[in-house]
Formats: C-alpha cells, sequence, structure tokens
C-alpha cells in the first residue's frame, strides 16, 4: 500500500462523528415530554385507542434513542442496515404472533 492509503484508511477508522451537548440535551428534554404525555394519556379514556397512542409514544420515544444516544443516525450504512433487520424481524414476529391469536376463535366470533 501507499502511504496515503494507509492515512486514509487511519482516517476513516477513527473518524467520529461528535455530537453537541445541545442535541443531547434536546433530546432529553423530547424524551421527558414523551413520558410526561404517556403519563397524561394513560388518565384518558380512550377506549381500544389506548394501547396504541401507548406504543406509538413508546415507538417515537425508542427511535430517538436508537438514533442519537446510539449514534445510529451518524453510523455506516452497514450499520442502518442491521437496525432496519432487526426493527423488520420484531415486526414479522409481532405480525405473526397477532394473527395467530387473531384466528385462534375464528368461527366463535
Amino acid at each position: 500500500m501507499k502511504p496515503n492509503d494507509e492515512e486514509s484508511i487511519e482516517y476513516h477508522e477513527s473518524h467520529h462523528h461528535i455530537v453537541s451537548p445541545r442535541i443531547y440535551l434536546t433530546i432529553l428534554l423530547a424524551l421527558l415530554v414523551g413520558t410526561a404525555v404517556t403519563v397524561w394519556a394513560s388518565f384518558i379514556d380512550l377506549g381500544v385507542f389506548n394501547p396504541i397512542i401507548a406504543l406509538a409514544i413508546a415507538a417515537t420515544k425508542m427511535i430517538l434513542v436508537v438514533l442519537f444516544f446510539m449514534h445510529v443516525k451518524y453510523s455506516s450504512k452497514l450499520t442502518k442496515l442491521t437496525v432496519g433487520a432487526g426493527i423488520f424481524t420484531f415486526l414479522v414476529l409481532i405480525g405473526m404472533t397477532l394473527s395467530d391469536y387473531m384466528t385462534r376463535a375464528w368461527g366463535r366470533w
């Protein structure tokens, strides 16, 4: 390898994105607001929409944590693909579980 190639490899291996404390504080405040909204929504009777609202708020908070605190937003495409594959696998498993649950009493509704 040429000396320039080694310097290029070292640069890519040691290059990290630096996130400002302001972004961390903004995400922290967003997570605290999300927690407050979750508590507030738990006192409101929305019928069958209560779990849907709670899961939507939890998913939003999860996305913030994964993107910023786990630095996936600033990672390589391979890391993003790995996280996406994990989420896809989770959704497939949930879908299969719900389809089994909903078809157990198929003729008794």
